[in-house]
C-alpha cells in the first residue's frame, strides 16, 4: 500500500529519516509525497540509507544534494544513493506536486551482505561517494525505457499474487539499467568525503541541542573542526551558515508543533529556542510572512477539512 507522505520524522539516535511501515523482512516501502501539501512546500535536509528510487507523477521537484541542485518536471525521475544528503522542494509554488516513491534497502536487490549480485551490481552504485544521484529525464532516448519501467513498476500491488517477488524482479531490472548509466561516473573514482560525516556530525548535535544557545564554536567542536572549518563545511554541503541552518531547524520544529498540538506559543518558542513568545512571533513573521497563530489556523485548518 502506497503511503501519503507530507512530513518527514527523525530517529532519535541518528537523526536519519525515520521511516514508517519499515519492515526487516522486506525492507521496503512505497509512498506519495504531495509536497504542495507540506509546511511550505519543502522537505528538510536529511539522509537514509535505504535509496531512494522515484518517479515524477505530477508537478516539479526540486533536489538539493552538497553537490548541486537538479530539477525534476513531471515524467521525469531518478535514484538518490544510499547515505546521501538531499532537500526537496516545489520548483512552482501554487501548483500540484505528486512523487511516487520506491524507498529500499539494497539488500532487496542484491541479496545477502557479500553475494556475487551485491558486489558485482549493487555495491559499485551504493559505495560510490561521488555518486549522490541518478537522473532520468524523458527528453534522453535512452533514459526513456527506464522511466517507462519505473512508472509501470509503481502500478505492482501488494494485493497482487507473488507481489513481493514480481516488485524485486521490477527493481532488480531497474537496476541494472541505472547501473549501466551510471558507469562513466563510476570511474571517475574519489577518495572518502571526511566533510561528508562532519557534516551529519553536526546536523546531529543541532537536533539534539537546538532549543539550547548554541554558539558556532559548539557546532564544530561537535565534529572536532574549528569554527573556519565548520562555516567551510556548511557552505559546502547545505548551501548555507551554520546559524542559518540552526534558524531554520527551530522555526521547522516550530511549524510542526504549531500545525501537529495545541501547545501554547509560550512553550513553543522555548522549546526551539526561540527566546519568548514576543520574540518568538517577531523571528516567525520575518520569516514566514505571518504570525504563529495565523500558521496554526491555516495549517490546522489545511488538516481538517484537507485542503488550504
Amino acid at each position: 500500500m502506497r503511503k501519503k507522505v507530507h512530513h518527514i520524522e527523525y530517529r532519535n539516535e541518528s537523526k536519519e529519516e525515520l521511516l514508517p511501515d519499515f519492515s526487516p523482512d522486506f525492507p521496503y516501502i512505497s509512498s506519495c509525497t504531495e509536497l504542495d501539501q507540506c509546511l511550505e512546500g519543502i522537505i528538510p535536509w536529511h539522509w537514509h540509507k535505504e535509496v531512494e528510487l522515484f518517479y515524477m507523477e505530477s508537478g516539479s521537484l526540486e533536489y538539493y544534494t552538497p553537490g548541486g541542485v537538479l530539477v525534476f518536471p513531471a515524467g521525469s525521475g531518478g535514484l538518490i544513493n544510499s547515505n546521501v544528503l538531499h532537500m526537496t522542494k516545489i520548483h512552482e509554488k501554487g501548483r500540484p506536486v505528486a512523487q511516487l516513491l520506491h524507498i529500499f534497502d539494497p539488500s532487496l536487490v542484491g541479496g545477502r551482505q557479500g553475494s556475487r549480485i551485491e558486489q558485482k551490481y549493487v555495491a559499485p552504485i551504493v559505495t560510490s561517494s561521488q555518486l549522490e544521484a541518478i537522473p532520468l529525464s524523458p527528453d534522453v532516448p535512452e533514459h526513456g525505457p527506464v522511466l517507462e519501467a519505473l512508472r509501470r513498476s509503481f502500478q505492482i500491488s501488494d494485493s497482487e499474487y507473488a507481489y513481493e517477488i514480481r516488485l524485486r524482479s521490477a527493481l532488480s531490472a531497474i537496476w541494472s539499467d541505472l547501473l549501466a548509466l551510471a558507469e562513466p561516473m563510476l570511474r571517475e573514482k574519489t577518495g572518502h568525503d571526511k566533510a561528508n560525516d562532519q557534516i551529519k556530525a553536526m546536523m546531529i548535535y543541532i537536533h539534539e541541542h537546538f532549543s539550547e544557545k548554541l554558539p558556532v564554536a559548539r557546532i564544530a567542536a561537535s565534529a572536532y573542526i574549528s569554527e573556519r572549518e565548520c562555516y567551510r563545511i556548511f557552505h559546502d554541503c547545505l548551501h548555507t551558515t551554520p546559524a542559518e541552518y540552526l534558524r531554520s531547524y527551530r522555526l521547522q520544529t516550530a511549524c510542526h508543533l504549531l500545525a501537529e498540538s495545541q501547545e501554547s506559543l509560550t512553550f513553543i518558542a522555548h522549546a526551539c529556542g526561540l527566546g519568548n513568545s514576543s520574540n518568538f512571533g517577531k523571528i516567525f513573521k520575518e520569516q514566514m510572512d505571518c504570525t504563529p497563530s495565523e500558521y496554526r489556523r491555516k495549517w490546522q485548518d489545511h488538516d481538517m477539512h484537507g485542503q488550504e
